[in-house]
């Protein structure tokens, strides 16, 4: 994920601010959330969940959202450990 140098170096960058908003917004349905990548991000949604996924091993993005982060963390290891 590029890193705007304007930005202070501890702060995420505008895309990834985006992308953990919308994972912390609740959907109606599973097409909506797809929708709404697409049209708000200008991403895929494959894409999308690429940068979720490196931004749950992030500390900023922790900083950023820690209640999104640490439930996504969880999800995340509940599924690694069903396997």
């Amino acid at each position: 994920m590029a890193h705007d140098p304007l930005d202070p170096p501890n702060s995420l960058n505008p895309q990834a601010q985006a992308v953990l908003h919308m994972e912390s917004r609740p959907w109606p349905t599973p097409g909506a959330k797809e929708r709404a990548i697409r049209e708000e991000l200008d991403i895929s949604p494959t894409r999308y969940y690429q940068l979720l996924n490196a931004l749950l091993d992030d500390p900023r993005a922790l900083a950023h959202a820690p209640v999104t982060v640490n439930r996504l963390r969880r999800a995340r290891q509940a599924q690694r450990d069903s396997r």
